[in-house]
Parts: structure tokens; sequence; C-alpha cells
């Protein structure tokens, strides 16, 4: 395995940390990202059944303005129908519009029985929407807080990443072109991690024991050590 300088395992695993951190920072604002939708989300769901019950309380409203402007026009009938009682001059000609008379008012009758059941439906919903409006503006101002809270925490997050992903830049100008090469390959083999470190001849990357000869010459840090079963770079930390 290629000579490596024992600075050069520990600018590894100094590159190694600023990786992990990446990885977590960048887990960390995708989770941001997750709650900010759900907050939204939960906001939608209210103001969709809000605008439910708005567009059934305009139904009512109109039902029972048809139905009160339909009792106005029987009233009108009545009204002209009585007159022109006092104007007939035949029997026949009086008995047809009294029976004009005696159906308008049945009809009216109908319809305002039919309005009370309206009003009780419109007072009934009016007093749903009055309540999910203030349930509304309550949730509304929660979620507003809650996202201005994610929001400052995803933007201090950021500021980190931004930090630390400069910080991996700078550690990766310190390394062979070549090694740098292949601490990416095998980062990206192992979801983000290419080095870990020996414990009791354990590779704590995969937590695989690992040959005891090996893990002599992991501490003796001459040469470039990898794990036989994940292929991660080893190295030992002196206690």
């Amino acid at each position: 395995m290629k000579e490596i300088s024992k600075q050069d395992i520990e600018t590894l695993v100094r590159l190694q940390e600023a990786e992990t951190e990446i990885i977590r920072l960048q887990s960390v604002l995708e989770s941001v990202e997750q709650q900010k939708h759900k907050a939204a989300a939960r906001l939608k769901q209210f103001s969709e059944a809000l605008s439910v019950e708005q567009e059934t309380l305009d139904a009512a409203r109109q039902n029972c303005a048809t139905a009160e402007q339909e009792v106005k026009v029987l009233d009108d009938r009545i009204i002209k129908s009585n007159e022109n009682l006092r104007m007939v001059k035949t029997n026949r000609e009086y008995q047809v519009l009294l029976r004009e008379v005696d159906d308008n008012k049945k009809r009216k009758d109908a319809l305002e029985t039919g309005l009370l059941e309206m009003y009780e439906t419109r007072d009934a919903v009016t007093a749903k929407v009055e309540e999910m409006e203030t349930e509304f503006r309550q949730v509304e101002a929660q979620v507003t807080a809650e996202q201005a809270e994610i929001e400052k925490k995803g933007t201090d997050d950021r500021e980190l990443l931004q930090d630390y992903e400069q910080r991996r830049s700078d550690i990766g100008e310190n390394l062979d072109a070549k090694l740098m090469e292949y601490f990416n390959r095998v980062s990206k083999m192992n979801s983000g991690l290419a080095v870990a470190e020996t414990r009791n001849g354990m590779c704590m990357g995969c937590f695989m024991n690992i040959p005891p000869q090996l893990a002599i010459e992991v501490q003796r840090a001459k040469e470039l050590k990898t794990c036989p079963q994940c292929s991660r770079i080893l190295y030992h930390r002196d206690v």
C-alpha cells in the first residue's frame, strides 16, 4: 500500500471530521425543509377546509336571499290579486282570483317554513365559519412563529455548512491529489465515511474485526491501510 506520513493521516482524519459534519448539517437542513413544508401543508389544509365552509355559507346565504325574494314576489301577487278582487264583475272571475290568492298564500307559507330552516342552517354554518376563522388565525400565527424559528435555525446551519465546506476545501489542498481522489472514492462508497478509527482490533466504520498484524501496521502509521471489509482508510488514535 502507498507510503504515507503521519501528518497525511492526521490530515485525512481532519478531512473526515469536516466531511462528517457536512453530511450531518446537510441532513439537518433537509429535515428543516421538511418541517417547513409540513407546517405549510398543515396551514394549507386548514385554509382549504375553511374555504369549503365559506363556500357552504355563501350557498346558504344565497338560498335565503332567493327564498326571501320569492316570498316578496308572492306578497306582491297576493296584494295585487286582492286589489283585483274589488274590481271583478262576475262571480267566475272572483272565484278564479280567490283561488289564485289562496294558492299564493299556501306557497308563501311553505316558503316561509322552509326559510326558517334555511335561516337555522345559515346561522349554524356562520357560527362554524367564525369558529374556524378564529382557529385559523391561531394556527396561522403558530405556523408563522414555527417557520421563523425553523428558518433561523436553517440560516445558522447553512452558515455552519459553508464554514465546514470551506474547511474541507482548505484541508484537501494539503493532501496529495491522488490521495484526495482515493478519499473521495471511498467516501462515496461508504455514505461519506472514508476514514475509520481502529479500536481494540476493530474497524469502527463497519464494526468488524481486522487481522492483528493489520492493526499493528495501522498503529505504526507508515503506510495507507484500509479495512478488508469496508475499504475505509484506517487510523489509530493514541490514548
